[in-house]
């Protein structure tokens, strides 16, 4: 490595040493319904302390919560990113990373974004691809796993609807015919949507979600900058739920104001649509809490110009103070920075508190640690 690299390495260090404000609050403070908000603390860089993706150790798993056991049910997987369970227990894994995004670097912001990404083991080219596991034995290991599709540009969504498989790539969401038991699929997929996509695609994740009756998806699109520093003409139809009519393919923004909308599920005893948030940083270590909420139609919550409600972001220009006066508070706060992605909301019994968040955070948990930790 030449000197100029390493002294530039050195510099950005320092950087991120003088200009990280570390958490002064616990994570509970930023958890709940009414998490603890404190004064915005701007920072140039924000605080990073990467954990680089390891193995289990042999002979070890992750400690469950009380009631549960965790196993390995794969491994040796490729960036493993998103799991779907098909009806006849079939497992989906979207072994995916970022498409090519070229301008998404540019700048000592973008380059130190790289270095960080790179590290966290996010920096190698996508597989692509979607892989089936099948324990056929119910041994709780999958022993039969195949290459259900690949070809694909930076797969993470979907969904099954009938016979028609849903997968959300980085640009696009396509149809896939299906048949119970199928192992492969070799017919091209046909488009049903366009998604924001382009030369940064800052969110480059899509999921998906189909509707109880099978006619509409719903596809969560992340924003395409922190805090629309890009100018708001690069975030249209971002940061938003979108609703998808199956038949027609025409799309609607179902909610909007959402970061980085990530897992989504439906809460079975109202029906409404819940989903998990990545919030903004740079705000400082305390703020802000990533959280989960119900979504509403026609919703908007916040983003950019507000967060957790109407606390205003006064680093956006131009400010949009009407719009702040319609945000909706989310109903429950992950704590900052946790990057809080799937959930589940399990047949259990019915939630003995007034709000279903006081029962559903520790499905969230769990719903996360299951789909992060069930392959290695």
């Amino acid at each position: 490595m030449s000197v100029p690299r390493v002294l530039s390495i050195a510099v950005i260090a320092l950087a991120f040493a003088a200009c990280g404000e570390m958490a002064a609050l616990p994570i509970s403070a930023g958890t709940g319904p009414q998490p603890t908000l404190p004064p915005p603390q701007r920072t140039l860089l924000p605080t990073v302390n990467i954990a680089p993706a390891q193995g289990w150790p042999p002979g070890a798993t992750p400690q469950a919560a009380p009631g549960l056991h965790v196993a390995a049910f794969a491994s040796g997987l490729d960036h493993p990113r998103w799991l779907y369970v098909l009806p006849n227990g079939d497992v989906l894994v979207a072994e995916t990373n970022a498409p090519p995004k070229p301008d998404d670097t540019k700048g000592i912001k973008g380059w130190v974004m790289g270095l960080v990404m790179k590290r966290a083991g996010a920096g190698v080219p996508s597989a692509n691809r979607i892989t089936l596991l099948r324990d056929t034995d119910g041994d709780g290991v999958a022993d039969l796993r195949t290459v259900l599709l690949q070809g694909l540009n930076s797969p993470f969504g979907m969904a099954l609807v009938g016979n028609d498989l849903y997968v959300a790539n980085s640009d696009a969401v396509l149809r896939f015919p299906y048949a119970n038991g199928d192992t492969r699929i070799t017919v091209p997929g046909i488009k049903l949507v366009d998604l924001p996509a382009g030369p940064i695609n800052h969110h480059w994740t899509k999921n998906l979600i189909a509707s109880p009756d099978g006619t509409r998806l719903y596809v969560s699109v992340g924003s395409n900058s922190n805090v629309a520093e890009r100018g708001m003409e690069v975030e249209a139809a971002r940061a938003a739920i979108w609703e998808v009519n199956l038949k027609s393919g025409a799309r609607r923004v179902f909610a909007s104001g959402l970061r980085n909308p990530v897992g989504m599920a439906w809460e079975p005893d109202s029906g409404a649509l819940w989903t998990a948030v990545n919030e903004r940083d740079e705000l400082g270590s305390d703020l802000v809490p990533d959280y989960m909420t119900s979504v509403r139609d026609g919703g908007f919550y916040g983003w950019p110009y507000s967060y957790f409600g109407q606390h205003v972001d006064e680093r956006v220009t131009p400010q949009r103070p009407d719009l702040v006066a319609t945000a909706i508070a989310p109903d429950y706060a992950l704590g900052p920075h946790t990057a809080s992605l799937g959930w589940h909301l399990p047949l259990a019994p019915r939630c003995p508190h007034p709000s279903p968040t006081a029962c559903s955070s520790a499905s969230m948990a769990r719903g996360t640690a299951g789909r992060t930790a069930a392959t290695r």
